[in-house]
């Protein structure tokens, strides 16, 4: 049976009641299931295949997952608060400053009402984020082509090359949470649900910028649409007041942050100049191309090739003619990770929030002649994912 006469088909027998809301929210769940399922499945694997590596070398599993990189400082963070920094031999000032606080605010959180340690919780909220994660984009993937795409797209975001970022005590599964249901919440019209989630997100990563550049540019669109149809100010604002409401909500977390640093700092600008410190600058690109034309040819022929493919799923996700909000959210997380100086080995993960890029391959999946050739490329995919993901993580450098 398709996906349409499943949400057309008329059950039989007497009509149901009104829903409650933990009644629909249990509908959506069991319709979720399958996908959260496959996302999790794929990450247990990863999991496996880490500990599997870690313990045949000799090394703590669960070191690399919550004591390395990135998560060390958001625990120090939730620990201390923010007051550490560290001078490199070149000089060069790094600032707990540039990590944004709501993850290690529920770090600390949980470690104080939980027996586990900072990096305990860290983990459980890392994890935790992830399974909402895949459920939000399941609901943006079923909203948009049914919900045998939603399953795919999950499936797909859980098996991305740099996914076993998603089992590490980082920001991304947090923010791709809040983001993906507030893109949901858009498509569904609830705006003021998407300006609190976008709150959030900006209080998790500098990347909200993509989110409220979503909704303010759907919101822009809509607006002078409707103007140019009615040519009244009046009624095209008092119908979208709720829209507005949303978008005026939604930067405030991610400024609250910027204020907040440049008030600790006593400078307005002080903000970008703890993330220019840390080499995470905006160059347009320059960082980039000077990586590039460093490369032996042939990395530097396969990295333009890894572009390429990333442009044209871009051009793809255009041509499917995905939802404005989502299109622009997408486009501009890509946009973010590839014009900024910073460390080029983290772009992968930086933009493994842009989950819309996923909905062209999940489509063309869904394509192949039977389930059993979606299940074995998926399949495949997430052994792939598994076993880099425990080749980087026993390396010595960040992902």
């Amino acid at each position: 049976m398709s996906d349409h006469q499943l949400r057309t088909r008329t059950p039989a027998g007497p009509a149901p009641g009104p829903r409650t809301p933990g009644s629909r929210a249990a509908a959506a769940f069991r319709a979720a299931a399958p996908g959260l399922a496959v996302y999790a499945g794929a990450r247990a694997l990863g999991l496996l295949a880490f500990w599997a590596a870690a313990s045949a070398a000799g090394k703590d599993p669960l070191g690399p997952l919550s004591g390395r990189w990135d998560s060390v400082w958001y625990q120090r963070i939730a620990e201390n608060g923010y007051r550490y920094t560290v001078t490199l031999p070149d000089g060069s000032v790094h600032s707990d400053l540039a990590f944004f606080p709501l993850l290690p605010a529920l770090e600390r959180s949980l470690s104080e009402v939980t027996p586990l340690t900072l990096g305990g919780a860290g983990l459980l909220v890392a994890w935790t984020a992830g399974l909402l994660a895949a459920w939000g984009i399941y609901a943006v993937g079923a909203h948009l082509s049914g919900r045998r795409t939603g399953v795919v797209l999950a499936a797909l975001w859980g098996v991305y090359p740099t996914a076993f970022v998603q089992s590490m005590a980082y920001t991304e599964t947090l923010f791709t949470a809040l983001a993906a249901w507030a893109l949901y919440a858009v498509l569904r019209g609830r705006w003021i649900v998407a300006g609190a989630l976008c709150v959030l997100a900006g209080l998790t990563r500098p990347t909200a910028a993509a989110l409220i550049a979503a909704l303010a540019i759907t919101a822009a669109v809509t607006l002078v649409r409707e103007y140019r149809d009615e040519r009244r100010a009046g009624p095209v604002l008092r119908r979208n007041a709720r829209m507005i409401a949303g978008v005026a909500l939604a930067p405030l977390g991610w400024l609250a942050y910027v204020v907040f640093v440049a008030v600790r700092e006593g400078s307005p600008f002080a903000y970008f100049e703890v993330q220019a410190q840390w080499g995470n600058n905006i160059d347009g690109g320059l960082a980039l191309a000077a990586f590039i034309a460093g490369l032996p040819w042939p990395a530097a022929l396969g990295l333009c090739a890894a572009l390429g493919l990333l442009g044209w799923l871009v051009v793809l996700c255009v041509r499917q003619r995905q939802p404005l909000p989502v299109l622009v959210y997408a486009i501009t997380i890509v946009v973010i990770s590839l014009i900024g100086a910073g460390y080029f080995g983290s772009r992968p993960r930086l933009m493994m929030p842009a989950f819309p890029l996923l909905l062209p391959p999940a489509v063309a999946l869904l394509r192949l002649r039977t389930t059993g050739r979606t299940a074995a490329v998926l399949a495949a995919l997430a052994c792939a994912s598994a076993a880099y993901g425990a080749w980087t993580l026993l390396g010595s450098g960040p992902p």
